[in-house]
């Protein structure tokens, strides 16, 4: 048997146990097809699972009441984020990225990605490294 082969078996227990364990494989995102939300439509208040909220304002600022990100890249630790700050909408690959930034650390921003699943609006982002198995910060709008 040649070395390459050997080496192969005997990598081969550990990769599957990473995939088991999730380490090689990102969370799935979230259900829905990337959408382009114009600003007159990204500013409104989305709600998270556990009530936060993040409300978008028109001329571009925002106030965030104990809403979901990626905080724990941010600053370390796994709390909600709430505050006052900015945010810009961008045009990716036939879908819109809302970024914010709050006033208190203006250079740490929070990427989300916008989906539409059927009616429902939603705007999610991994909460910390995608492939240590963290949940996802999921927000939705108010319907209509």
């Amino acid at each position: 048997m040649s070395r390459s082969r050997r080496v192969l078996l005997a990598l081969a227990p550990a990769v599957f146990a990473l995939v088991a364990c999730g380490r090689l494989a990102f969370p799935p995102v979230p259900d829905g097809a990337p959408v382009e939300l114009p600003v007159s439509r990204a500013a409104t208040t989305w709600t998270d699972s556990d009530g936060g909220t993040l409300e978008l304002k028109p001329d571009g600022t925002l106030l965030a009441d104990g809403v979901c990100s990626d905080h724990d890249i941010i600053d370390g630790e796994d709390a909600p984020r709430s505050g006052s700050g900015t945010w810009e909408t961008w045009e990716n690959d036939g879908g819109s990225e809302i970024t914010v930034s709050f006033d208190t650390d203006s250079t740490a921003t929070t990427t989300y990605l916008a989906l539409r699943d059927s009616r429902k609006l939603k705007l999610w982002t991994y909460v910390g490294d995608p492939d240590e198995g963290s949940p996802l910060c999921v927000l939705t709008a108010p319907a209509g």
